[in-house]
This record gives C-alpha cells, structure tokens and sequence, in this order.
C-alpha cells in the first residue's frame, strides 16, 4: 500500500498546531508499518468525559494533509457528539490512508490494532466509513479497545441501523419545529449518500410516506435502491436547486457551503453526514439567515456512538434504542434555544456540549 508524500514546499504554515482543526487536541498519533503498508492517524481531542471513543475511517485521501485535517475535524466532533448526548466519552477518531475495497485486509487491521492498543484504552475505536463490523472483529483479536464488533462474540454489531434511527429522530423534530407536524408523509426528501446509514434512513422515511429522491456517485448501487424502495434518483452535483423539503447529507462532509446554501431550496437539513458545515460559524449564520432549519450532525448522527457504548456500560439493544429516540427531544430543545438566544442552532448544540465538558473539569481540579 503507498500514499501520497507531500513535499515540504507544500506544507502549509504551521501544519497541525496553528490549523483551526487542532482545536487544542490532546495527542496526535502516526501509525506507520513497512510490512503491511499502514498509514494512519488517530486523533485524541479531548478526554475530560471519558475514553476517546470514534470511529476508523478508511479513504484513498489525495494527500497526507487532507488526512490529517479530515482526523482532526471528525475526532473534535465527537467530543461534542459525545457531550451533548451525555455520553461520559471524549472525542478520538482515526483515519487508513488507502482503498479500503483493494487495500484493506487482516494484517494491516491487526497491525493498526496494535497501534490503537499501544494507548492503553485512551482512544477506543470502532467502524465508520470503508469499514465493516468483521474488520473490527479482527482488530479485537489484538485489542479490547475496539467496539461495535459481531453480536456473535459479545459485541453490539453494526452500528449503522442506530444512526440511522437517530438521524430519523432528529429529521423529524426539525420537521416538528419547521412545519409544525413531525409527519414526513409526502414531504420531498433528498437523500444525498446511501451506504449503510444512508439506506436504512430512506426504508424509515419511505415507509412514512415521504417522496424520497436518492443522489450517489455508485449509479448502479442508485439503481439498485430506486427499485427496492419506489423512489426517483438525481445524478451528479447540481442537486442544491431542486424543488425540496427537506436535504439530507449522508456522505461526506462539507457539502453546506457558499454556492451550495445560496442555491438550496429545502426548508430542512438533517442527515448524517459529519462536518457538514465547511464553517461552522459562517454557514451555520448563512443557514439561519435563510430560515433553513439545520439539525446539528454531531447531535442527530450519535446514534452510532450511542449503540457502541452499550459495550462500554453494558446496556442492552433497547436501551440504545431508547437513548437513540431521545435525540428526538434533545433537537427540538436545541432548536428552541437557538431562537431564545438568536444563535445558530450549531452554536446552541456546541454551547449544551461545552458547559458539560466545563462542569466536569471544574469538578475534576476542585
């Protein structure tokens, strides 16, 4: 497996400290391996609550830099998801630089599982984009730091039906807020990424009702799913114009950006992708000022983390599922507060997360 090197002349300046993504990052760690070809990063953000716990991620990354801003953003992420759940977990995230469809197999699984168990349970890891529950189960034969592994041995299995529940819970509380009724049926959804989250969301909103139309760079896996669930498909990027309700994200991030809000028609945002906002700050204003209703990510995709925690706390399916369905509340108290305050409904989100996180340090120096 080989990867991109950048040459010095193109590092930025101050390439890791001085990048917004830091965000004061705990610890930051390159895993590299000559005999299997591992390059990876693992993130640790902040562990004030708990362990890091998040997901490994495996993409064929243009460079080394895209790698590491991309960890940096999704580890900080899941701080916030994390806190804002009331999850006592921190934030970590690790990203496989490489193919996951041509380059992933056992030894490089293994090994990267030794690097994760090199940090004595500080980072927890689990499954996220280009991973699958059995690689988690081969990373658990050299660490116990991995969740979200087989139910067959204990574990509480893929997480992506959760997530997708969660992400369902959290559109219809912004439907609840924006049109005054949480019932989806005949509202025009487009659901932009149909891997395993994205999928299992369209069986939950077609079987409301809803007019569902799928948007994915794989056109046959489109073909597919239009079949199986009667809904219409869209090709290609130029998706932001049409005549929508509701947008939902569920590939990967910063799709909410200048040319695409200025453009978007849909009266809701609520999907799963994470990072959706390119700014936080700047299209989370521009949003609000379009009277858009944006349902947090890193609140309304927890339902993953919340499934793999159950293997930390030893709670049951129902019990996840439970906690899932309260995201439900939890959107709709963030929507309040953001209208209470005249803040963006990100910032409300980030402020219920920050203050948990505040509390519990003070508790800790006290």
């Amino acid at each position: 497996m080989t990867s991109e090197i950048i040459d010095t002349k193109d590092l930025k300046n101050d390439p890791v400290f001085g990048q917004l993504s830091f965000d004061n990052h705990e610890q930051i760690v390159f895993c590299n391996d000559e005999d299997t070809g591992l390059k990876a990063i693992i993130g640790i953000h902040n562990t004030t609550l708990g362990p890091a716990l998040g997901g490994t991620r495996m993409w064929q990354y243009k460079s080394e830099w895209e790698a590491l801003n991309d960890v940096l953003r999704l580890s900080r992420g899941m701080t916030y998801k994390s806190a804002v759940t009331g999850l006592n977990l921190g934030g970590g995230k690790a990203v496989i630089i490489g193919d996951a469809k041509t380059q992933k197999n056992d030894a490089l699984m293994r090994k990267f599982g030794e690097f994760v168990n090199s940090l004595s349970g500080k980072y927890i890891t689990a499954e996220d984009v280009g991973m699958e529950t059995r690689d988690m189960d081969v990373i658990r034969e050299v660490t116990p730091h991995v969740t979200g592994v087989s139910e067959a041995i204990g574990g509480s299995g893929n997480p992506s039906p959760v997530t997708a529940y969660g992400v369902y819970m959290g559109m219809k509380a912004a439907a609840k807020y924006k049109f005054g009724t949480d019932n989806l049926e005949g509202k025009k959804v487009l659901v932009q990424g149909v891997g395993h989250v994205g999928e299992t969301l369209v069986k939950h909103i077609t079987d409301e009702g809803a007019q569902v139309i799928l948007n994915d760079i794989n056109e046959a896996r489109l073909e597919e799913l239009s079949k199986k669930y009667g809904t219409k498909v869209v090709l290609g990027n130029d998706i932001f114009g049409l005549d929508l309700d509701i947008y939902a994200p569920c590939a990967l991030g910063a799709t909410l950006n200048d040319e695409s809000i200025a453009q978007l028609k849909a009266q809701v945002v609520a999907g799963a992708a994470n990072n959706q906002l390119a700014n936080e700050l700047k299209h989370g204003t521009m949003l609000k000022e379009r009277g858009i209703a944006y349902a947090p990510d890193f609140l309304i995709n927890a339902g993953g983390i919340i499934n793999v925690y159950a293997e930390v706390e030893g709670y049951d399916k129902a019990e996840s599922l439970k906690r899932t369905e309260n995201i439900y509340n939890t959107t709709l108290e963030i929507f309040n507060l953001s209208e209470k305050e005249n803040i963006t409904t990100h910032q409300a989100a980030f402020n219920i997360a920050q203050a948990r996180i505040d509390a519990r340090k003070k508790e800790q120096n006290s």
